[in-house]
């Protein structure tokens, strides 16, 4: 899934998706189609807090080092909570998305949801279900 962005998309912008150091890179079109289709029927926003992370970057942020589904720009993180939470995940397991990580502990404000669609590997075995 190396498929390049196509351009601005309904739900989500440019600038909330792209990598936060300031490379400018990008998810892939495939996966924001995928993120539009799962919007639209969920039918309330989404706070993106990570989109695309460049290998550099995610390897200062997350424990996957320089590779990692958001670095091959097909994974996204939100901040949400409670019956919205729940209604993601049921709505995104529904809709093919292959990796789900949950953290619903401590502030809202630090709760999140990360959806990807990796395919199944020996590496990352799909479909998949973690906490934080």
């Amino acid at each position: 899934m190396n498929d390049d962005w196509q351009g601005e998309y309904e739900y989500f912008r440019e600038s909330e998706m792209e990598c936060q150091c300031g490379c400018g890179g990008l998810p892939c079109d495939s996966f924001m189609v995928k993120l539009e289709l799962l919007r639209k029927e969920l039918n309330f926003p989404l706070a993106v807090s990570s989109g695309y992370r460049c290998p550099s970057y995610n390897e200062v942020v997350a424990g996957s080092g320089t590779d990692g589904p958001h670095t091959r720009g097909i994974a996204a993180d939100f901040l949400i909570w409670g019956e919205h939470a729940l209604d993601l995940i049921t709505i995104a397991v529904a809709r093919g998305f292959t990796g789900i990580g949950v953290k619903q502990r401590g502030k809202p404000s630090e709760r999140f949801i990360h959806l990807d669609y990796v395919e199944n590997s020996s590496s990352h075995p799909r479909p998949w279900i973690w906490s934080y």
